[in-house]
């Protein structure tokens, strides 16, 4: 008669989940560095063009106001900032960290010729940031481009 030794399971009951959670974590950690997804898991973001103002919608979760940094450098809007881990808790008892926490920058160019840079204005509530930047003349109404034909 042959007897098997089964595996203890008496490591918690998250130590399976953990373990397997943070290989893959480490794995493809660094994927955004290589091109594998370039799109960042905070600070997306919408544009569109509302009364006249170019409008930039972003969302940053779990920020606070005091974090962020907006600024108007040359034709480009730079969006900064910081989010910040927990330090109530001790990194030994997170069972899983799936969140990201620390710098985040986002930079957008601006139509230079139609930007009026000295009255841009921003708002953040409820984990949006709104930012307006009047336009001169609307985007979509400027002159139609020439189309060229194909030969």
């Amino acid at each position: 008669m042959m007897i098997r030794k089964v595996p203890e399971l008496r490591r918690g009951p998250f130590y399976m989940e953990t373990s397997l959670s943070s290989l893959l974590d480490d794995m493809f950690r660094d994927f955004n560095w290589v091109g594998f997804d370039g799109t960042p898991n905070i600070g997306r973001t919408d544009i569109f063009e509302k009364d006249q103002s170019l409008v930039y919608e972003t969302e940053l979760p779990g920020m606070k106001k005091e974090d962020l940094s907006i600024k108007v450098e040359e034709n480009t809007l730079v969006i900064s900032g910081e989010r910040k881990r927990n330090d109530d808790v001790k990194k030994e008892n997170y069972f899983r960290v799936g969140r990201q926490y620390g710098r985040i920058q986002r930079s957008f160019p601006l139509p230079a010729d139609l930007v009026e840079r000295t009255n841009v204005k921003a708002r953040f509530e409820d984990g949006i940031l709104t930012i307006t930047v009047p336009l001169k003349e609307s985007i979509k109404e400027r002159k139609a481009p020439i189309e060229v034909a194909v030969e």
